[in-house]
């Protein structure tokens, strides 16, 4: 069985020979390096290019830090830790924090949110656990991360003194330069290296996902397996019937083109919540500029059926929905026979969990595709490294192409920097004085 496949019969769209032309020839220009933002493009065949030297370096740390704390505090934000929290909730126990006894280090995040109260919480639940960081960040500047990272530091330091401290806070950055780099060259942390030619969204299989989710007890080097068989599945000499992301990419513009300018990303297995969370990241980020783009949301089901669902189903007709199924579970559940059978289930009794979820999963499908919600279908075949490593190289490739057949540059963010340029006036950050006075004028 392959790790991933794609239905796209409940689209409602027929694709053209010149769609499909189209969407090889963008996958071919991601190959070619010849496109928009192409200075951005090693997560291309960066599966292939992971080798074991790599993925012993990145375990070695892990399990030092796995040795000295209860508790690693990874501290990011964006693709520094969108993509390390969606494969940790995938690969962990539901449940984890309330079993008495763990296998692995509660990985908590820090840096994605500027929350005192967050922050605050999280410092009280670690006291009397032993702790450790690793902080991710390319320049070490960016506001979220920084002002975590001084805080945690600051506390780990006071813990154990300066020089125990060091080997307790490693640092995922610039090779070469920045702040964090000159922190921890300074200071003597341990360091990885985020490639310039990967940027942050697209950075899950770098140092800046593997290490957290080593630490977390993942196996790093299935999942960086997976996505290598995804990286050969999806290649540029593969034909466009057997290329599942250029398959995705065009069916996703057709329907673009056809006025469906919402895709909604849902799953029947609240494990997979936050891969949502960093699909959403990857595709509005890479897609939304120069005043065009399909808007990402997400769905958990079949829990938003009773909230979402009355707006897929009769709301207002400009989206589609991508659904990722999960062919088999982890465990078994049967739903027992009851002699009063007050809540009239017993027509149940004697099938699994999965099988009811399942048949909820093709009923709502046809529901929405009946009331006028295209459909797609991501199979994969068990939540395991390996598939979620396919799974996030397949919609990294598809994104790539569909931002080319969208007319866009995938790899930049011009549009990120708007608030951060309000919010430095606001705060009075040296430099902004001008613009400090503007915007206040304007409050």
């Amino acid at each position: 069985m392959k790790l991933v496949t794609l239905d796209t019969c409940k689209s409602g769209i027929e694709l053209s020979e010149e769609l499909k032309r189209e969407a090889m020839a963008a996958n071919a220009l991601l190959h070619a390096g010849t496109g928009a933002g192409n200075d951005f493009l090693g997560w291309v065949n960066l599966p292939s290019s992971i080798d074991k030297a790599q993925i012993d370096a990145i375990n070695e740390c892990a399990a030092s830090l796995r040795a000295k704390a209860d508790v690693v505090i990874c501290i990011g934000i964006g693709g520094s830790y969108l993509g390390a929290k969606a494969v940790l909730d995938a690969m962990t126990n539901s449940f984890e924090l309330f079993r008495a006894k763990h296998d692995n280090p509660i990985v908590l995040f820090a840096g994605q949110n500027i929350s005192e109260d967050y922050l605050a919480e999280l410092l009280d639940a670690v006291k009397g656990l032993s702790i450790a960081t690793i902080v991710i960040s390319k320049s070490g500047t960016t506001t979220e991360p920084a002002i975590a990272f001084r805080i945690i530091k600051e506390e780990i330091e006071r813990r154990y003194g300066k020089e125990e401290a060091k080997s307790r806070i490693v640092a995922v950055t610039d090779k070469a330069r920045g702040a964090l780099k000159t922190l921890a060259t300074d200071e003597g942390y341990a360091t990885f290296v985020i490639p310039d030619n990967v940027g942050g969204r697209f950075s899950v299989l770098t140092p800046v996902g593997l290490l957290p989710l080593a630490v977390g007890g993942v196996d790093i080097e299935a999942m960086v397996e997976g996505a290598k068989a995804m990286e050969e599945a999806t290649a540029e000499d593969v034909a466009f019937e057997d290329n599942i992301s250029a398959q995705y990419a065009a069916v996703r513009n057709a329907l673009y083109r056809n006025g469906k300018k919402i895709e909604i990303l849902g799953s029947y297995e609240p494990k997979l919540q936050n891969i949502n969370e960093w699909w959403k990241q990857l595709y509005g980020e890479s897609e939304g500029k120069d005043g065009k783009g399909i808007f990402p949301a997400s769905v958990t089901l079949t829990a938003d059926l009773h909230s979402m669902g009355q707006y897929i189903q009769d709301g207002e007709r400009s989206l589609f929905e991508t659904i990722i199924s999960v062919a088999t579970p982890a465990h078994t559940v049967v739903v027992e026979s009851d002699s009063a059978n007050l809540d009239g289930l017993n027509f149940l009794a004697g099938k699994r969990m999965h099988e009811i979820n399942k048949m909820a999963e093709l009923g709502v499908q046809l529901a929405h595709v009946d009331g006028g919600v295209p459909n797609m279908r991501i199979e994969i075949e068990s939540i395991n490294e390996r598939t979620i490593g396919a799974l996030l190289y397949f919609f990294e490739k598809a994104c790539g192409i569909s931002g080319y057949m969208l007319g866009v540059n995938p790899f930049n963010q011009p549009g990120v920097e708007a608030y951060k340029k309000n919010m430095f006036a606001l705060l009075d950050k040296p430099g902004y004085e001008e613009e400090s006075k503007a915007i206040k004028a304007r409050l």
